[in-house]
């Protein structure tokens, strides 16, 4: 018998193109993860930039700056969903050092530390904002830093 009519693919055939994919995705999958990761970092910070200029606008019609619970309540759901006295930000959790701050805590200072659970056995992300509006990173794992 003759198969020299027969039309598709082998199997050997597809089963390299099987590999071949497969080979593909094992190498893309890590630059994706790094990727979504530096876009979570990046939502971080813009979301402790916005509670900052939050407590700014607080401050000045309070003369003291806000627990995350006030703050919330001032500004609206776009700071985040309220969560005990923290406030949770897509992965990260928002944090007031010190935990439950007196109204004389907040006359002159704040500070927020944002934490993001770590992934993938690596340190976790964590990130803070004080009165000064500068975002500073608590630990030097890199999670502000986009090289």
């Amino acid at each position: 018998m003759d198969n020299s009519n027969q039309k598709g693919f082998s199997l050997v055939e597809l089963l390299i193109v099987v590999v071949i994919v497969g080979l593909i995705a094992s190498m893309a999958v890590p630059y994706l993860q790094k990727a979504v990761g530096r876009a979570e970092n990046t939502k971080g910070y813009a979301g402790l930039k916005v509670l900052s200029k939050a407590q700014v606008d607080f401050y000045s019609r309070n003369n003291r700056y806000a627990r995350l619970n006030e703050l919330r309540a001032d500004a609206g759901a776009n700071l985040g969903t309220l969560s005990g006295s923290n406030l949770v930000q897509g992965v990260f959790t928002l944090t007031m050092n010190p935990t439950n701050p007196t109204n004389n805590d907040l006359l002159n200072n704040y500070e927020v530390v944002a934490t993001k659970a770590p992934t993938l056995s690596k340190t976790p992300c964590v990130i803070s904002v004080d009165a000064s509006g500068m975002v500073t990173e608590v630990f030097a794992n890199g999670c502000i830093n986009f090289d």
